[in-house]
């Protein structure tokens, strides 16, 4: 078998003769070397495909780093959020207790005079207590973000405030009370005036004479009351006075109620607003059953209607 390559330049035809058996071999190396560089080529396609590219691996793990930073950064946010609620919860609790303490003492204001000492003691931190809930691990220190902590702050001041507001309420409300209980109010003994206070006829000699009290008429063993809290300084029989109670109430008066059929108070006894010191009779210089009435300021005789005339 012949092949004859016809050119179209102005070379001849070329004729390549298979008979010859080095042309065979020419054609069937040409052959061989072609699917060797054919299958070298798909195996190079084939191995590309199949392994990845290792700039392609790097960005890979790249990404994959930068997503376990994130959820790192995620959960130490979500840990962070709970410690400063958890702090929230402590600072509103502690807030909580001194508010209720502070209503408390409101509600107890409105009852005048009535409180007790070292009832409310603000110098001390309110009682706060349970059990301790731990997950086993230590966690840091409660914080708060400083917005929310200077809010919280400026609260916790108001509160001080108002707490300053109510000590001095209570303070001037109990000055008062004790100011009101010492001072005579009301009538020592039931019964009516028969006699006022200054200037009157003597009820034995006719003659002009001064009255330093006001005789409140009273069946014989009727309760006699203290109209102030006070000290009995005196109990026993005085010149034209008869059984004599005399009580020192320490901001300058002194009250003194005569002509009793009985004492009941001792001298050096501490008396309250309506308690009995003696019975009503007519003892001393006096006509009937009575109790006669003195109220001394400063040492000096006033009138005692303005007195038994008050309420508390």
């Amino acid at each position: 078998m012949q092949i004859i390559l016809v050119s179209r330049g102005l070379k001849g035809p070329k004729t390549l003769d298979l008979t010859c058996r080095r042309l065979r071999c020419k054609a069937v190396a040409f052959a061989l070397a072609g699917v060797v560089g054919i299958a070298g080529l798909g195996a190079a396609v084939a191995m590309a495909v199949a392994s990845p590219d290792h700039r392609a691996l790097g960005t890979i793990g790249n990404l994959e780093r930068q997503v376990g930073d994130q959820d790192a950064r995620v959960a130490e946010v979500k840990r962070q959020a709970q410690r400063d609620l958890d702090a929230l919860a402590v600072k509103l609790g502690q807030l909580q207790a001194q508010s209720t303490r502070l209503n408390a003492l409101g509600e107890r204001l409105t009852q005048v005079g009535k409180l007790d000492d070292g009832e409310f003691d603000f110098d001390e931190e309110p009682g706060q207590g349970g059990p301790e809930l731990t997950s086993g691990t230590e966690a840091p220190a409660f914080s708060l973000p400083a917005a929310l902590d200077k809010s919280i702050d400026q609260l916790s001041t108001r509160f001080d405030t108002q707490q300053a507001q109510l000590e001095a309420l209570r303070d001037m409300l109990m000055d008062r009370n004790i100011e009101s209980s010492l001072r005579p109010t009301g009538m020592p003994v039931n019964g009516y005036i028969s006699s006022y206070f200054g200037g009157r006829p003597d009820p034995f000699s006719g003659h002009a004479a001064r009255h330093t009290g006001i005789d409140i008429a009273a069946p014989k063993g009727t309760p006699v009351t203290a109209v102030a809290e006070g000290m009995v300084t005196f109990a026993g029989q005085r010149s034209g006075y008869g059984d004599v109670v005399e009580i020192d109430h320490g901001n300058g008066y002194m009250t003194r109620y005569a002509h009793n059929s009985a004492l009941v108070a001792t001298p050096g006894q501490r008396v309250r607003v309506g308690d009995v010191i003696a019975k009503a009779g007519s003892t001393g210089r006096s006509t009937g059953s009575h109790v006669h009435f003195e109220v001394w300021y400063r040492d000096r005789v006033v009138n005692p209607l303005a007195y038994v005339k008050s309420h508390r």
